[in-house]
């Protein structure tokens, strides 16, 4: 089986919206959030996606 579409991880600046089963990291702050986001994505080669104003996802496509 391949995996080809799935979260690598999740980053966020508010832990109690985050689901469970995935890589997550809590950011004190937006700029903090935003650069850590764009950081994974280059390291993870994912794409990063802004679901709201507190929480990115890093997925594969």
């Amino acid at each position: 089986m391949i995996l080809d579409k799935f979260i690598l991880a999740i980053i966020t600046t508010n832990p109690q919206k985050t689901p469970a089963g995935a890589a997550v990291f809590h950011c004190d702050t937006r700029e903090e959030m935003e650069t850590l986001a764009t950081n994974l994505e280059a390291i993870l080669d994912g794409i990063a996606h802004a679901l709201t104003e507190e929480l990115y996802i890093i997925v594969k496509h």
